[in-house]
């Protein structure tokens, strides 16, 4: 469906907070937004996995050459994971692929083993995820039973902490740079706690400046009247003040 269609109407360049629901690709949404209001240019700054949900930061027109600063951005997550089980995709959307007993735990204890993931990481990506092997996307290496080795990646976590736990579910909540996979985070506590995890949920919360207080559900957006839309995009000047250093 696409509703806007004057071709006098300004062009709309700019950052538009969507409150991702799960189920959809980050992609899906650009494609929505872009088909909706006709706009020819339509980016994202940080892609959330399908079933994660919270903030999508989409960029419009000419603000999408502002990309690569706005993604480099630091992000905040809460979350739960599942003890006892390890999937294949490190989260609940995949495979189980082992089991165990849960050892007693509390929050101060999974607070004990979440401190070793904090600080400068070397993080493995899981093989269902899309960076590429080979020119190859490793989640469609998985499909064909593979495993190959994955380069890790540098990352830092700033904090790592539990504030709730009823077994075999913890309540987590990180703060990151660009590019951590949460789910690794979820799976490797699991693996050093000795019997498995794997995330269950995500919501992204933050990404750099911008918050999913600020941000418009899907369900809203695609009901907005068109004279609405341009009062919930963030300016070029609002974004090019945001980059500023404090």
């Amino acid at each position: 469906m696409s509703r806007r269609a004057q071709p006098d109407e300004p062009e709309l360049n700019g950052a538009l907070l969507i409150d991702k629901p799960a189920g959809p690709t980050s992609h899906d949404i650009v494609d929505i937004v872009r088909g909706l209001y006709r706009i020819r240019k339509v980016g994202h700054c940080g892609t959330l996995d399908p079933a994660a949900t919270g903030l999508l930061v989409l960029l419009l027109g000419r603000a999408t050459k502002l990309s690569m600063k706005l993604t480099a951005d630091d992000k905040r997550y809460e979350g739960t994971l599942e003890l006892g089980q390890a999937t294949d995709s490190y989260d609940a959307q995949g495979e189980v692929t082992a089991t165990a007993e849960v050892p007693p735990l509390d929050c101060d204890a999974l607070n004990a083993g979440a401190e070793a993931f904090t600080g400068d990481l070397q993080q493995q990506p899981p093989m269902v995820s899309a960076v590429k092997k080979d020119g190859v996307p490793l989640y469609k290496l998985a499909r064909k039973g593979q495993t190959v080795e994955r380069e890790p990646k540098l990352v830092h976590i700033y904090s790592f902490k539990f504030s709730d736990y009823t077994e075999p579910v913890g309540t987590f909540f990180v703060r990151c740079t660009k590019g951590t996979y949460v789910r690794s985070l979820a799976h490797d506590l699991g693996q050093n706690l000795g019997c498995g995890a794997h995330l269950r949920t995500l919501h992204r919360t933050e990404s750099g400046k911008f918050n999913v207080a600020d941000a418009l559900r899907l369900e809203q957006l695609v009901k907005l009247p068109d004279a609405d839309l341009l009062g919930r995009v963030m300016s070029l000047l609002e974004l090019t003040r945001l980059l500023k250093p404090e």
